[in-house]
């Protein structure tokens, strides 16, 4: 109505200036910064309505225009039919859809219907109707936007009172303005991961782009144009092959949808579940999915149908389906491997290639598994250990280190019964007496040295030859077999009085 009051303006001037100025048309058309021919056209159609200067005083605005274009009637002729505007403004939120080809198809329906410029300027003036979120044409299952409401809802431990706070998640679907909310605990990662995790789930399928504000749960760093995702946020959407979108950083307009919907939430849902007492987390949630299923149906104000209905009939059908199963959380974090090789979760080390000793390796933790990651590439893999007890697999220790680090008392045990009796009874012997682990690993692999170099049935007899002399060392073996004393008889070694006389020789009967 500005523009058309301005004009009538600018009519009542032209007709000032021409009948009371004696302006001419070309000096009129200058002075008011308009065309000569609608200077022209102004003062034919006051002609042809019989208005001179001054205009009475009783003619307003909307008598002037009523005056100076009439309606005009043609007799017989018939008002082509009008698109079905709410609906067409559905259909463009469909993959593929244009104007161009909604256009053909309502001239199929109604043929001599109105032409393409008019069709378009028809549905741009229907836009300008519909609320501010509402302007922005969504692609049908393209995107879902996230956020989390300010307002927190209170949770009252039923045995002890304690008060916690349960943060609200708010996820939207752009085309259809499906909502999905639920609460728990904090905006931390585990429960940001989760709440996407179930959000999909709720719809059955997954969008291709999640638009997210830049929290620290789903971007490590903020930027305008190279925004850095966290690494479990990104390996979700990898696993639902989805793509994170974070929101440029104070700019509210790139989620919009999302912050309309928030305000719904907390109309909506939380103001009506003010006065209750949560005494669970689950109870509230129950409560919010109970209220959601309302707001979800409620008939949208201008166009056909409601958010259900407009899942079911334009997001759902676009979006992915989900995988086969749910994503695993996981946390990603860098580490430098220590020069023994391992690396260390929740105090607990895990051995690593020893290639990788001192280099900067990614870790993928889960509940059950620690996967190490250098290059891109996993290279080692061991369940979730617990304590400190170290989880090593062998195959990441040097050959040098190999033996020693995975020797067990238990092992050089059974190597040795395979061996020979008597060696085992005289490893049992030498290892009940040793104070340190270095000390067993020692004597077990220089038996095995000797078993290679002398062979399995010398040393059984030298160590059966030990025990009976009372030699506890491998050195004591070692001996034995290299004066071959383990191939003499056994009486030849037995000690012998001497049975001759002499002045220096007492005998035994000295001592009796």
């Amino acid at each position: 109505m500005a523009n058309r009051r301005i004009d009538m303006r600018k009519i009542r001037a032209v007709l000032r200036l021409h009948y009371e100025a004696h302006q001419s048309r070309r000096s009129i058309a200058r002075s008011l910064g308009m065309s000569r021919d609608a200077v022209t056209d102004y003062l034919t159609r006051a002609a042809a309505a019989k208005l001179t200067w001054p205009l009475p005083a009783s003619m307003d605005d909307a008598e002037l225009e009523r005056q100076l274009f009439p309606l005009v009637i043609t007799s017989g002729a018939k008002r082509k039919a009008e698109p079905n505007w709410a609906e067409i403004h559905q259909e463009l939120k469909r993959k593929g859809a244009t104007l161009q080809v909604l256009h053909e198809e309502y001239l199929a329906a109604h043929p001599g219907g109105i032409g393409y410029s008019l069709f378009c300027e028809r549905h741009r003036e229907f836009a300008t109707t519909l609320k501010r979120y509402m302007r922005q044409t969504y692609v049908a299952g393209e995107r879902v936007f996230v956020d989390y409401a300010g307002p927190t809802m209170v949770v009252v431990d039923r045995v002890s009172g304690a008060i916690r706070y349960a943060q609200i998640f708010v996820g939207v679907l752009g085309a259809s303005n499906y909502i999905y909310a639920e609460a728990h605990w904090t905006q931390s990662l585990p429960d940001w991961i989760a709440a996407h995790v179930r959000m999909f789930e709720h719809f059955g399928a997954v969008p291709s782009v999640v638009v997210c504000d830049n929290l620290k749960s789903a971007v490590t760093k903020a930027s305008r144009t190279e925004p850095v995702v966290n690494a479990t946020y990104q390996a979700m959407a990898d696993h639902y092959g989805s793509v994170i979108l974070p929101a440029r950083a104070r700019k509210p307009k790139d989620k919009a949808k999302v912050e309309g919907s928030v305000l719904i939430v907390e109309r909506w849902i939380l103001f009506r579940l003010r006065k209750r007492v949560f005494t669970s987390l689950g109870e509230l949630n129950e409560a919010i999915r109970e209220l959601l299923v309302d707001v979800n149906a409620r008939p949208f104000r201008k166009l056909s149908g409601c958010r259900q209905s407009a899942l079911d009939a334009i997001d759902r059908p676009a979006m992915r389906t989900l995988p086969a199963s749910p994503y695993e959380y996981a946390e990603f974090h860098k580490v430098r491997v220590g020069m023994d090789y391992r690396v260390e979760v929740d105090s607990c080390p895990y051995s690593v290639p020893f290639q990788l000793a001192g280099r900067e390796v990614e870790l993928r933790v889960t509940a059950a598994t620690v996967e190490i990651l250098h290059g891109g590439k996993r290279v080692a893999s061991h369940a979730r250990g617990t304590g400190s007890v170290p989880v090593i697999d062998e195959q990441h220790l040097e050959a040098a280190h190999r033996h020693f680090g995975m020797w067990q008392a238990e092992q050089a045990l059974e190597w040795a019964g395979a061996t020979g009796t008597h060696v085992r009874h005289f490893l049992e012997t030498l290892l009940a007496g040793i104070k340190v682990r270095e000390q067993g690993y020692r004597a077990h692999i220089g038996l095995k040295k000797l078993a290679r170099d002398f062979g399995s049935d010398r040393l059984d007899a030298a160590c059966r030859r030990a025990i009976e002399i009372g030699a506890h060392s491998v050195a004591n073996v070692r001996s034995i077999l290299r004066n071959n004393l383990d191939r003499q008889p056994a009486d030849l070694q037995e000690p012998r009085e001497a049975s001759f006389d002499h002045p220096n020789i007492r005998g035994a009967h000295y001592y009796h």
